[in-house]
């Protein structure tokens, strides 16, 4: 079996036409689907319930199509950020197993696994048990997938819970108390510790202490992109990369963005997916040949960029996630010539401070 790659655009909050549309044409069957990451257009918050009917609807799908029962399809990972800002527009990128009929061959190709963590307690957001816990699920999806070298894993998504008054409030029942009281810097907090245990995991950085997690800037992973949400106690984890013999015609490269302007980062990150780009990249180099990039960003803690002082992060109108999602989104897009990119916010602890990661997925033909 090989990976089937694909990129559908939400026309509206819950559709899911292109995913059917897709099956019906026999690009893939609704039983091969194996994860989907996508962006909805609600407010990208903790009450943003887009990621919810975005949800069902592939579901829905997925069920009427194929044959799997309803536990199976509800166990299929679907890790959808919300908000898109900017020019930013609603997608989604389905993973597929499929049949492999061209010819066997050594090189290197896209290769998916998927494992959930243990349940991960209010209390152990933002401290190391949930690094753990996180490290533990990376693994397990790691082997999964069929990768042995950490090297050749290029995307790590995670969805996991965040804090709330009610998950708050049943840990200070149990006689715990909670890393913060604000759901959303929990947000930030939960994306963080998960990005420290892929990091872990993939042995970038050693075991963190209590006192790093939210603080240490200089800890991070090159290759995580965390999300949380109000929709699961677990870390849901599918880890991208690639697998020799593997089959298929996709690849996925991965760098960083070293700052917010750091367009040069996504065209290094598709170099390394295996597409050969001239040294000054342009849109155009890219013949069709890209799937969909994933970047992680947020707005330098220092408020500069590259040495330009910024205000975003003294709005008390408009929240600066909301900012660097639309800035960073603009550049991406401008970079690959689609503004349906997937662009998240909340990267601590994933790329460099003030960046983020960036993962390629291409299509070698």
């Amino acid at each position: 079996m090989a990976i089937e790659v694909r990129k559908v655009v939400l026309e509206s909050v819950g559709d899911a036409s292109g995913l059917a549309a897709l099956i019906d044409d026999g690009v893939f069957d609704a039983d091969g689907v194996v994860a989907v990451v996508g962006k909805t257009e609600g407010n990208g918050g903790v009450n943003d319930f887009t990621r919810i009917l975005a949800d069902q609807a592939f579901r829905k799908v997925l069920m009427e199509k194929g044959t799997r029962p309803v536990e199976e399809v509800d166990e299929i990972p679907m890790v959808w950020s919300g908000g898109t800002d900017g020019i930013l527009t609603p997608h989604a990128t389905i993973f597929a197993k499929v049949a492999d009929e061209g010819p066997a061959s050594d090189e290197p190709r896209l290769a998916v696994g998927y494992a959930m963590s243990d349940v991960i307690l209010p209390e152990d957001i933002g401290r190391p048990a949930m690094v753990e816990k996180v490290a533990e699920g990376v693994r397990r999806a790691m082997a999964e997938a069929g990768i042995e070298d950490p090297a050749d894993v290029h995307y790590v998504q995670t969805k996991t819970p965040l804090l709330v008054m009610e998950t708050i409030n049943d840990a200070k029942a149990r006689g715990h108390t909670v890393f913060t009281e604000d759901p959303l810097e929990s947000m930030n907090v939960s994306n963080g510790t998960s990005g420290l245990g892929i990091a872990v995991a993939l042995g970038e950085i050693d075991m963190p202490t209590a006192e790093q997690i939210g603080h240490d800037l200089d800890l991070y992973s090159s290759v995580a992109s965390c999300s949380s949400g109000v929709e699961l106690d677990q870390a849901q984890t599918v880890v991208v990369g690639n697998v020799p013999g593997a089959g298929g015609r996709y690849r996925i490269g991965h760098d960083v963005m070293k700052d917010a302007l750091d367009q040069e980062g996504v065209y290094r990150a598709i170099r390394s997916a295996g597409l050969e780009l001239p040294e000054r990249a342009r849109a155009e180099d890219l013949d069709g040949r890209l799937v969909n990039v994933f970047v992680k960003c947020e707005a330098d803690p220092t408020s500069r960029l590259r040495g330009r002082r910024q205000v975003s992060l003294d709005d008390s109108d408009v929240h600066h996630h909301r900012h660097i999602k639309g800035a960073v989104g603009g550049v991406v897009a401008s970079a690959v010539d689609d503004a349906a990119v997937f662009v998240s916010v909340a990267a601590l602890h994933q790329g460099p401070s003030g960046g983020g990661p960036v993962a390629a997925i291409v299509d070698l033909g």
